[in-house]
Order: C-alpha cells, then sequence, then structure tokens
C-alpha cells in the first residue's frame, strides 16, 4: 500500500508522539508498504528549530521507502495559547497542502493528533485523493488542556469541542490507546445522534495500543554511565524521565523530596527531561539537594536512563487519566522497574499496575499518598524487585511494534475495501 502520514513529530526529533510514529512506519515499512510522512521540521526538545534545519518552511527528503516532506512548526511558548493556537494553524495548513497535492496518490492516510487540527488536514489529504482516513488520538485534546485550565471561555470550549467531534465524524476510522479513551470518543461523537447513525459512528472507534519495544528496552544493571555521569553511583534513585509540562503533577515530586531531604538522605529524585514547567519546577526546587534536574537524553540511550531508576513516577494531575495514557508507562515496565502512579482511580494507567503487579497508584494531588508509596518501595527493595520482574513479563506478552503494525495494516485493508464495495456498488446502480 502507498500511505500517507500526517504526524506532528518524527525522526530525528525526540517528541514521544515522534518516536511512537516512527517505529510505526518503520513496522510498515518493513512490512512492504511505501510511505510519504509530512511532519514538522525537528523542534521539540528546545521548543525551537533544531540547528541545521533552519532556513526553510518545507524541506523534503527521498528515501528507499517513499519520502519525508517537513513543514515549518511555528514554535511558540505552550503557555502563550492564542500564538500556540496561530502555529498550529500555519503548520496545518502547511502539512495539509504538502499532503493533498503529493505526486503518489495514498491508498490510506493516517493523522496523529494532538494537534487536534491535523484531524481537518488529514481529511483534507484523503479526500483529494479519494483514500479513507484512520485518526490516531494520543492524548484527548481538548479534555487535557480545558482540565489543566489552559483553555477557558464557553465560547472557545465550545468551538473546540466542536472541532473534536467534527474531526472524528469525518475520520472513517478513529484510533485510541484504551477502553477508557474509547468511551471517552464514543460519547463525544454520537453527540446529537440516534439508532444507527449513533451505532455507525460508534464503530468507527478501534482501540489500538502504543507498543512497547521489548528488544530495546531490557533490564539492566543500575549502576550504569548515566549514574557515573550525573554523581547518582550508589544512590537510591526515584526517576521521572519525560516531558516536564503542565499535565503531569512534579510538584508532588518535589513535596516528596523536601519530606525525604533529611530522613532519607540516601534518595535522590531525578527530573530528566524538558518542558513548559521546567523553569518553575528548578526554582521552586533551587534549595533542595536531593533533587537533580537533567536535560533530555538522546533516544538510543533511553534504556539506560531507564535502568538508572530504582523506582520510576507517573504522576498526571487529577482528571488527565481519564483523556491520555503515557507512553513512558510501557517503557518502564519493559525495563523491569517498579512504578508509583499519581493518577484517577479507575482508569488505564491503575488497571494496567494492577494486571502487572508492576506498581503501586495512589489518588491524584496527594502528596501524603505519594511520599507514602515511594517510601514503602525504598524500603522494601525485594518487594520492587518484583513488581519490576513482574511487569517485564506483562509487556513481553502484550504488544510489540509489529503487532501494532499489523493492528494498522489491517484496519487500512478494511477500510480501502469497504471503500472499493461502497464505489461499486455505487455504480451499478
Amino acid at each position: 500500500m502507498n500511505l500517507l502520514v500526517v504526524c506532528p513529530h518524527f525522526d530525528p526529533d525526540v517528541a514521544p508522539t515522534g518516536v511512537v510514529m516512527s517505529r510505526i512506519a518503520h513496522e510498515l515499512i518493513a512490512r512492504g508498504n511505501r510511505l510519504h510522512v509530512v511532519t514538522s521540521l525537528p523542534w521539540y526538545q528546545h521548543h525551537a528549530i533544531d540547528a541545521g534545519w533552519d532556513g526553510q518552511l518545507v524541506r523534503t527528503e527521498r528515501t528507499d521507502w517513499g519520502r519525508i516532506s517537513r513543514v515549518h512548526p511555528f514554535p511558540t511558548d505552550k503557555r502563550n495559547i492564542p500564538a500556540r493556537a496561530l502555529a498550529f494553524g500555519g503548520f496545518t495548513a502547511l502539512a495539509t497542502l504538502v499532503g493533498a497535492f503529493g505526486r503518489v496518490r495514498p491508498d490510506a492516510v493516517l493523522a496523529m493528533s494532538p494537534p487536534l487540527t491535523l484531524g481537518l488536514a488529514g481529511r483534507i489529504a484523503a479526500t483529494a485523493r479519494r483514500a479513507p482516513l484512520v485518526f490516531n488520538i494520543q492524548d484527548v485534546f481538548p479534555d487535557v488542556a480545558i482540565e489543566l485550565g489552559l483553555l477557558s471561555g464557553d465560547r472557545v470550549i465550545r468551538a473546540a469541542r466542536a472541532l473534536e467531534r467534527l474531526s472524528y465524524r469525518m475520520s472513517d476510522a478513529v484510533t485510541v490507546l484504551s477502553d477508557d479513551l474509547a468511551d471517552n470518543v464514543r460519547s463525544k461523537i454520537t453527540i446529537g445522534l440516534e439508532g444507527e447513525q449513533a451505532q455507525a459512528q460508534a464503530k468507527k472507534v478501534r482501540v489500538i495500543p502504543n507498543f512497547v519495544d521489548t528488544n530495546a528496552i531490557r533490564p539492566a544493571a543500575r549502576e550504569n554511565s548515566y549514574r557515573e555521569q550525573y554523581g547518582l553511583i550508589g544512590k537510591k534513585v526515584v526517576m521521572y524521565a519525560g516531558n516536564v509540562g503542565f499535565s503531569q503533577s512534579l510538584d508532588l515530586v518535589l513535596e516528596t523530596a523536601r519530606s525525604f531531604e533529611v530522613s532519607r538522605p540516601d534518595v535522590v529524585f531525578v527530573i530528566n527531561g524538558g518542558g513548559s514547567a521546567r523553569p518553575d519546577l528548578e526554582r521552586d526546587a533551587a534549595h533542595l539537594q536531593n533533587v537533580r534536574f537533567i536535560d533530555m537524553q538522546p533516544i538510543e540511550r533511553l534504556p539506560e536512563v531507564l535502568a538508572a531508576g530504582d523506582i520510576h513516577v507517573v504522576p498526571l494531575r487529577a482528571g488527565l487519566a481519564w483523556s491520555s495514557v503515557p507512553s513512558k508507562l510501557y517503557s518502564i515496565l519493559a525495563a523491569g522497574r517498579a512504578i508509583v502512579a499519581s493518577v484517577d482511580s479507575g482508569t488505564e494507567v491503575e488497571r494496567t499496575l494492577e494486571r502487572a503487579a508492576a506498581g503501586i497508584a495512589v489518588p491524584p494531588d496527594d502528596p501524603r499518598a505519594f511520599a507514602g508509596a515511594i517510601g514503602e518501595l525504598i524500603d522494601d527493595s525485594d518487594r520492587a524487585a518484583r513488581m519490576g520482574a513482574s511487569g517485564r513479563l506483562f509487556v513481553e506478552r502484550w504488544a510489540s511494534p509489529a503487532a501494532v503494525a499489523e493492528s494498522y495494516e489491517n484496519l487500512f485493508a478494511e477500510l480501502i475495501g469497504g471503500k472499493k464495495s461502497r464505489l461499486q456498488a455505487g455504480s451499478d446502480k
């Protein structure tokens, strides 16, 4: 198949969604498909276009398997919502033009959200080329932005919800990462519809989880070169590795560090990554001797970063676990490390930890419960080791990159076949 992929990040950009889409793309390529990837110039790590990539609005690379078109993302401060909306609009407009008028006609289109606007880009490209559209949802927007207070005002929220619903309904299929997110999307895609119309829209929603690469990420020794480089040898390391944004309750990490500073001097809290919330967190932690901020590492060093943590934390603000499943969860499980998650009860993260017997879930934004769970696992290293081993076994049996790519390929084939049948039926009338 010839596939058009429209996504916000792609290799060599280091954004988590870029890592996910890059691996899915390469698995699809390995299965004999040809791709045209339309994405942004690399910019995620510093919120500015990486050195050597600037100077062009659109940059196209030919590959053995197709081509990559990179367009300007117009990077802005995440906290400036109007500017960010304009940036998304500019990026989406460029991505739409490049995707809709490429030289090769795609058999199917895969678009990724966030940003939600790429659903429109995918729809226009799919319509122009008479191809089905699969809309992949990594985080449910605008739910996340509303929960964080980044999107406010009844009129603005109504407009964002209308765009969300329109994007779902314009798609031939909507893929989400968990049953929670599927229920969320189905509740919106069927608003105002009844009977067969509602059923038809609800059937569009499919669950295809993100993969975890258990070959690349394996349990490894804690005392490694990462620990040596950052002065962590011999310490008990509580690790947060990922985007340092407003969705994460990283203030919980700082509060726990304060409570441990005197009583547990051998424990160090590491926040590895970058993002909009990091400057404020660094100011708040300025006098804490047991907190280290470390810049995002190259993707090839991820297994080493994960191995360096004795315990990993996954803290999401209240309400957000219903709209998001952090991809880091599965990477930590693959690394064989115990997890403390601060998430809403009954959500996919909590259920995964329970099924895998791989960690402790506590209520969101509860400093005492969060610190207590970390203390329990620090004091009982054997229990933490058992959780890590159980988590590793769970992901080995669960989702490989090849299996996820096969699920997408099967979905494309189903939609292409259905479209051909409808066109044939129409021509026979």
